[in-house]
């Protein structure tokens, strides 16, 4: 397994966290989270005897001026050959109206720069285009799509309504920048909150709150081979101020926990100025 992967397909997960005048969008609390990673379970074919890590996932912003999410995903990656440290730092911006979005993500291993992946992306008539910085200049055309904050609001909107499941797409600038993703998500009951549920018992803020549970799959339209198998899925709880917690990020041949252990709420924007 290459150490790189899962630190490429961690910025998927900002996809889930991060909204345009165009939706009713909900009151998203701007706030910065932090997760313990553990291991869940691995196959032998996966190699990996053990995994452990933080995640820091940092939203900010306002409808007026848009939307800003910085990402750190950070993994001891150990198998029976090696110990490996992977490190990913991700920050995006959505402007208020869901039409561009900028990305740049970089990728270390052992603490050294392994890639660095740069660009705008940005809606026009006939679909998306984007233009990549690094690693090297390009221009390609994809799919019309959704960006991270739009395909979020869209979850909520649908869960409020009762929908249980549905499928959309998405361009968050994953790996290559050169793709746009299908999303399959399961939505559950609306659920009250559990009191005796340790992680939201830690975190006073979110004992009292609602949460759906929600299953996401991401899956590859580029990579079509028969059985199509989602590239990977993750689980979560998702209240309804668009905060997360409970993840279970599942890779295919190995999967692990994320347990929400520290969360500070932002004072909320100012309503936009009327015009």
């Amino acid at each position: 397994m290459r150490a790189t992967r899962l630190a490429f397909h961690a910025v998927l997960l900002s996809g889930i966290f991060s909204i345009g005048p165009v939706f009713a969008a909900p009151a998203l609390q701007a706030h910065r989270a932090v997760y313990d990673l553990t291991l869940k379970k691995a196959s032998d074919q996966s190699g990996i005897t053990g995994i452990s890590g933080r995640m820091v996932y940092e939203f900010n912003g306002s409808a007026c001026e848009g939307y800003t999410v910085k990402f750190r995903f950070v993994t001891q990656i150990v198998t029976a050959d090696n110990t490996r440290l992977t490190d990913q730092q991700t920050t995006t911006f959505e402007d208020a109206e869901g039409k561009t979005f900028s990305f740049v993500t970089k990728s270390f291993v052992d603490q050294n720069l392994d890639k660095e992946v740069k660009g705008i992306a940005t809606k026009e008539t006939k679909g998306l285009k984007v233009d990549i910085d690094k690693p090297e200049k390009n221009s390609v055309e994809l799919a019309t799509t959704q960006f991270p904050t739009q395909h979020l609001v869209e979850l909520i909107g649908k869960a409020e309504k009762g929908e249980n499941f549905y499928e959309t797409n998405l361009f968050d600038g994953s790996e290559d920048a050169n793709k746009v993703m299908t999303t399959t998500v399961v939505v559950g009951k609306k659920t009250d909150a559990d009191k005796a549920d340790p992680e939201a018992s830690a975190l006073a803020k979110l004992a009292t709150d609602k949460y759906w549970p929600v299953d996401i799959a991401y899956f590859d339209d580029t990579n079509k081979t028969g059985e199509e198998v989602p590239e990977y899925r993750i689980s979560f709880k998702l209240h309804e101020n668009g905060i997360t917690r409970d993840l279970v990020m599942d890779y295919g041949d190995f999967s692990m926990t994320g347990k929400l252990v520290n969360l500070s709420l932002f004072d909320q924007t100012k309503p936009c100025p009327a015009k």
